[in-house]
């Protein structure tokens, strides 16, 4: 198992399926995880969804803290979770995502080319009413290749997922908005 390495554990998922019972169920089974996350506008929202998410022992570092703080997550061996499908406009790398070019976040390559802690994909699809299924896949890759080779892997493998899975793929925002230069 990855974090049995001890370099700690890129965990990279998409907003699909229960995304958010992955990470109350990664928490009460023991996992140490801390997840990256964006503060909700809505202060009352902020809280609820806090506050829900700890309770099982999944922890937080918010968007804009200090990038130390997620290196620090994987230098002490535990699981740093990236929800890693949102357009990020020129601070992304551009991969194909559907058939068309995409501004995606470039963290978790970053996060392995400079620690070498294991990448995985991992999803919670809905298979029927309160019956799910956690998948896992190793994002493989080697130090020689480039953060762009590396977020495609990760890329394509959410692809995969939602070609499965349309109905799962929740992302209201227009996901192609940033078009490459």
């Amino acid at each position: 198992m990855a974090i049995k390495q001890r370099k700690g554990v890129i965990i990279i998922t998409g907003h699909f399926g229960a995304w958010e019972l992955l990470s109350a169920w990664l928490g009460y089974n023991g996992y140490p995880i801390i997840g990256v996350a964006h503060r909700q506008r809505n202060l009352g929202s902020d809280q609820f969804f806090k506050e829900l998410r700890e309770r099982s022992g999944f922890g937080h570092i918010f968007r804009k803290e200090p990038i130390d703080k997620m290196y620090q997550v994987l230098s002490d061996g535990k699981m740093l979770g990236l929800v890693s499908d949102q357009d990020t406009k020129s601070r992304g790398v551009f991969v194909n995502f559907l058939n068309q070019p995409a501004s995606t976040p470039k963290g978790a390559a970053r996060f392995y080319k400079k620690t070498g802690a294991p990448m995985v994909f991992v999803t919670c699809v809905e298979q029927s009413s309160n019956k799910y299924e956690i998948n896992c896949q190793n994002v493989l890759s080697n130090n020689k290749e480039t953060v762009k080779d590396i977020t495609q892997r990760y890329t394509t493998l959410l692809e995969a997922k939602i070609m499965q899975h349309p109905e799962q793929y929740f992302w209201w925002h227009r996901r192609w908005k940033t078009k490459p230069v």
